[in-house]
């Protein structure tokens, strides 16, 4: 039952001493050791910070200490964000013996509000692609379907929030990473603005990734990203702090916003089924007072200039060791960053003008909409492409 209640009602419950830090975070932690062996949605498991953090959670809930929003949620952190003591590996055997010495600002920002880290979850090798495979850790599976993927590249975040594990679990988002495995395992998820989240250490996808809520309810979505937003001085591109309440926001309606929808961008193929289900969940937005117009944004499939963000800073920290580390790589990423090796600076200058121009054109369609409603994913989540891998780390 405290698997799957919301976060904002865990830390309600916490406040009124209906429920205890200490319980909700010890059930966090038998729903790992319950489900993770088929889900392997959490690469590494910090049970002792855990239950030190839920005492000191406790402690201050009896002693009658102001408690944060989050106070005693548990929460995952995917597998590239520094956690203090943590082993911090980005899925890959190359970092696979680096442990953190600092929190990044999302983690300090989640602990400023109450929550506790329960541990670290799977991803994709340096999350450079969008199934659930890593060859430090393994297959991440769907929970609602083992034999299905739950996309990536914050596979474990997606599966270990569908599966009641945590309430609300933090991804990392270049090209659909919080999106897609949200859409995959049927929870929510937000990309959002670049800037608004403060990161730390820099992205390896350059200005293209950015961290994000994920949780099986809108309003503990908002909760997560109050508890996150804001500026830190590690990071150059924050932006300034906002006096934005994103929980009250979700009081608000779309009465009056004249919504863009656009069933496949003007070029992507998705399926039958997809397309339906987005088309009839549209109408509900003119029932609450929208207006909708179909209508595309008006550029080319990207993917030529979004793979020279997305993986060159990935492939730049794995080249110098890919003659010793090749056989322990995902066989894919190895062929990345071959290609990225191969690039030139013209590649990338060229790939910054198509980011430039997709920009402009997307400012001039906001002009004229106020919101763009189109499908996550082109498709339902799709089988499982890998087999487990004979090597992987043992949960601590």
């Amino acid at each position: 039952e405290l698997g799957f209640t919301s976060a904002l009602d865990l830390a309600a419950a916490i406040r009124r001493k209906q429920l205890s830090p200490v319980e909700v975070v010890e059930g966090a932690l038998s729903r790992i050791d319950q489900l993770n062996p088929a889900l392997n949605a959490f690469a590494q498991v910090l049970a002792d910070d855990a239950r030190a953090a839920a005492q000191r959670a406790e402690d201050a809930v009896q002693r009658g200490d102001e408690l944060g929003p989050l106070h005693g949620v548990p929460v995952g952190v995917k597998d590239q964000m520094n956690v203090t003591g943590a082993r911090v590996t980005f899925g890959t055997q190359l970092l696979a013996d680096y442990v953190a010495t600092e929190d990044a600002p999302v983690i300090v920002g989640l602990r400023r509000a109450g929550a506790i880290v329960v541990g670290m979850t799977t991803m994709p090798e340096f999350g450079w692609q969008g199934i659930s495979w890593s060859p430090l850790y393994g297959m991440t599976r769907n929970p609602w379907r083992l034999d299905r993927s739950t996309a990536g590249s914050s596979s474990g975040s997606g599966a270990s929030v569908a599966a009641g594990i945590v309430p609300i679990a933090v991804g990392s988002d270049g090209a659909g990473s919080i999106r897609m495995p949200a859409s995959f395992c049927g929870v929510v998820g937000l990309k959002p603005t670049y800037g608004r989240v403060a990161m730390y250490p820099v992205s390896v996808s350059e200005l293209v990734t950015h961290y994000g809520p994920m949780s099986r309810t809108v309003r503990d979505t908002a909760a997560m990203l109050q508890a996150m937003a804001g500026p830190d001085p590690r990071d150059p591109h924050c932006l300034p702090a906002s006096d934005e309440d994103y929980l009250a926001s979700c009081e608000g309606g779309v009465n009056g916003l004249k919504i863009a929808f656009s069933p496949d961008l003007g070029y992507a193929k998705v399926a039958p089924e997809t397309a339906a289900l987005v088309a009839s969940s549209v109408k509900r937005f003119e029932e609450l007072g929208a207006t909708v117009v179909e209508a595309n944004p008006g550029f080319e499939d990207p993917i030529w200039a979004a793979d020279q963000y997305l993986w060159g800073g990935a492939a730049n920290r794995a080249y110098e060791r890919l003659d010793e580390m090749r056989e322990r790589m995902d066989p894919g990423f190895v062929q990345a960053v071959e290609m990225m090796a191969g690039r030139s600076l013209f590649d990338a200058s060229k790939a910054r003008l198509v980011r430039l121009q997709l920009a402009a054109t997307m400012g001039r369609f906001f002009g004229e909409y106020d919101l763009l409603v189109t499908p996550t994913m082109a498709d339902t989540a799709f089988g499982l492409t890998r087999t487990e891998p004979q090597y992987g780390p043992t949960l601590a």
